[in-house]
């Protein structure tokens, strides 16, 4: 916490200290575009690419030629994800206290969630940015998505290279290393985030993953236990208005 308030300290003097703007907003790199369209696009293939669906591709076909596809190796697929792709890239926000690449991120960062904690104790937060607009947009985050589109139109040809006969290699090598950046600088793509305790953007990011599995794994379970694990119907009716606690939802994303 300590670390967080030195941070937000720091936010707001050099706030209140004003200056160029061109110093303040520092838009990113194509690198750092470029990781993360590849992160979202790996992310969206991830997703979509657990369905059993089949594509009958008869239909539309005077002679009803067509034969019936996998929606997972359809065109279809593919023109959805990178359709929607750059839209991913406005659920990420700023976080000023990480350094290089990993200011993109989703989640609240460590220094508005401190100002939010100090306004919600009645606090008095003056800053140059109104307390309605915390949760906006940011200038970077707008620009970020605003060159996915333009990287995506760009390389098309490239994802859809990948995406038919390249799949088992490594999308962020593939597109940005290998064509995207090919002979500029790359660095960006080999920085990780570790995480540090309590940073509520890795939380999230963890419990985003993990959300899918556990409901899973719970259906499993009820399924298992079947009629003969059911307890006395004198014991089901005391139980019976006991709820366990529903966890905390994670908070909107706010923006730095």
């Amino acid at each position: 916490m300590a670390a967080a308030v030195a941070s937000a300290a720091a936010l707001l003097l050099l706030m209140a200290a004003g200056g160029d703007d061109s110093e303040w907003v520092r838009l990113p790199s194509k690198c750092e575009v470029c990781k993360y369209v590849a992160v979202e696009l790996k992310s969206a293939f991830e997703e979509t690419g657990k369905t059993k669906e089949v594509i009958d591709t008869k239909y539309g076909f005077l002679d009803g030629k067509g034969s019936a596809v996998k929606y997972t190796q359809s065109d279809i697929r593919l023109i959805e994800v990178t359709e929607n792709i750059c839209k991913r890239l406005l659920d990420y926000n700023l976080h000023k206290e990480r350094s290089g690449s990993n200011r993109f991120a989703k989640g609240m960062s460590e220094t508005f969630e401190t100002l939010h904690n100090l306004v919600h104790k009645g606090v008095k937060v003056v800053m140059d940015i109104p307390y309605e607009l915390w949760n906006e947009t940011s200038a970077e985050v707008a620009d970020l998505k605003k060159q996915c589109d333009v990287l995506v139109e760009e390389y098309e040809d490239v994802i859809e290279d990948w995406y038919r006969h390249h799949q088992t290699e490594d999308l962020s090598q593939f597109l940005c290393a290998n064509h995207v950046l090919k002979g500029k600088d790359t660095s960006c793509l080999a920085e990780k985030w570790t995480g540090k305790k309590g940073d509520l953007a890795s939380v999230g990011e963890r419990q985003s993953k993990k959300k899918s599995g556990k409901k899973k794994k719970k259906g499993r379970k009820d399924e298992s236990e079947g009629a003969d694990g059911l307890p006395p119907t004198g014991k089901a009716l005391e139980e019976s208005g006991v709820q366990e606690e529903a966890p905390l939802t994670h908070s909107p994303a706010d923006e730095l």
